[in-house]
């Protein structure tokens, strides 16, 4: 029986962020088909996660992420490619997925993420799926028409747009995060019919996202309030624009008619734009902690007014699943077929309207409950992770029992 190639640009453990714990549940999914080959990075030269992949893989090679980024930058010029893959090409990473396909009679590859895409041989004859979650393309020309590092950006965003067409007409099928995403997708290819688009989205472990999984967190309930949480990896440009622009946008509005309100800023790595404002009148940077959920468990709500968005939020998900109102912009709504004030407040990045709108949730706390709770039941019948990965065995050509289908 042959297997399956999964190639990651992270470790796919501990499942702690947003493209991780995508990679993390991808790779479930296909350790249910036959057996997994995985091939990833880690960063810097640390172990983490590699005892929980070694559980779940036929074999493994996770290549230390160590090239600067000025090395990185520098070969990227040099050979005319994107810096996004010159970050990401190991030349033992490399020798190791032409190793594996020689020796395991690899019958499929499935490619995480578009910077991995250069490790897939042109001669490789089976199926490939490529799983671009969203268009890393547009982001970069969101910078650039943000006035962002702009010839960079630029730069970035023309020639990643021809790597993800290149990698759209060389899989089999290639995967976006959800329809809007799976849009724009085609509407920036050349030759859109040679692509074969397809739409998985995000799930959600709704039994780890319990709310009776957790309980508040003490330095939140028992404060005054009201209480205002945003979580993620507080380093990625969205996320860090997102809560600067409560800090120094919303929440001097906010302020304005809930003086006691407090907004938490949760996630790793934050900028020292960010820490900057730590302490200030309402505003906690907490900086990497245990466990999110306590913090989402003792919010009044949960924030994600994201300026720049691509594909579907895990932290809309997870505070949905954990039955909490939350208020977020258009942007940080896309790929969630949620509706307005039923299962969710979706409003314009306007400062005043948004705190008028909060006010005016924080003012009825049977509104609060009611959208909570269909938040909940929304994401317990449409996000679940077995049901969004169905498409998988037939994407990649294998059954459970591992016997290609027929051509």
């Amino acid at each position: 029986m042959g297997g399956i190639l999964f190639l990651a640009h992270r470790v796919p453990f501990p499942p702690d962020r947003g493209d991780r714990i995508r990679a993390h549940h991808l790779l479930k999914g296909l350790v249910r088909l036959g057996p997994v080959h995985v091939g990833c990075f880690a960063e810097g030269r640390g172990g983490k996660g590699e005892a929980e992949l070694a559980e779940l893989a036929a074999s493994y090679c996770i290549a230390p992420r160590t090239k600067p980024l000025p090395l990185a930058g520098i070969e990227a010029v040099l050979a005319g490619k994107p810096v996004s893959l010159t970050a990401f090409h190991s030349r033992r990473l490399e020798d190791w997925v032409r190793d594996t396909i020689a020796r395991h009679q690899i019958e499929a590859i499935v490619v995480f993420s578009g910077q991995m895409g250069q490790y897939v041989p042109d001669d490789f004859a089976g199926h490939v799926v490529i799983d671009l979650c969203d268009v890393d393309s547009a982001k970069f020309a969101s910078y650039a028409q943000g006035g962002e590092r702009v010839w960079l950006n630029a730069r970035e965003a023309r020639l990643l747009a021809a790597e993800e067409e290149r990698l759209g007409q060389r899989a089999d099928a290639t995967i976006l995060i959800s329809e809007a995403e799976a849009a724009l997708y085609r509407s920036r290819l050349t030759a859109p019919d040679r692509v074969n688009v397809q739409v998985i989205g995000n799930g959600i472990d709704a039994d780890f996202f319990d709310p009776a999984a957790a309980r508040p967190h003490p330095a939140l309930s028992e404060q005054a309030g009201p209480h205002f949480v945003f979580t993620g990896q507080m380093d990625y440009r969205p996320n860090e624009q997102a809560a600067l622009w409560v800090i120094e946008a919303l929440l001097p509005k906010l302020r304005e008619v809930l003086p006691d309100a407090r907004f938490h800023v949760v996630g790793r790595n934050p900028t020292a734009r960010l820490m900057a404002h730590h302490g200030a009148p309402g505003v906690h940077v907490w900086g990497e902690v245990p466990d999110v959920r306590p913090f989402i468990a003792a919010a009044d709500a949960v924030l994600a007014p994201l300026l720049i968005a691509r594909g579907v939020q895990n932290k809309v998900l997870e505070a949905m699943a954990m039955a909490k109102p939350v208020v977020l912009t258009p942007d940080a709504a896309t790929g969630i077929a949620a509706s307005h004030e039923e299962h969710w407040l979706v409003c314009p990045p306007d400062p005043a309207a948004m705190a008028q709108r909060i006010a005016g949730l924080i003012a009825d706390p049977a509104s609060q409950a009611r959208v909570g709770a269909a938040a909940r039941r929304f994401v317990l019948d449409h996000h679940g992770w077995e049901a969004m990965l169905a498409p998988l065995a037939n994407l990649i050509g294998v059954t459970k029992q591992g016997v290609r289908h027929a051509a």
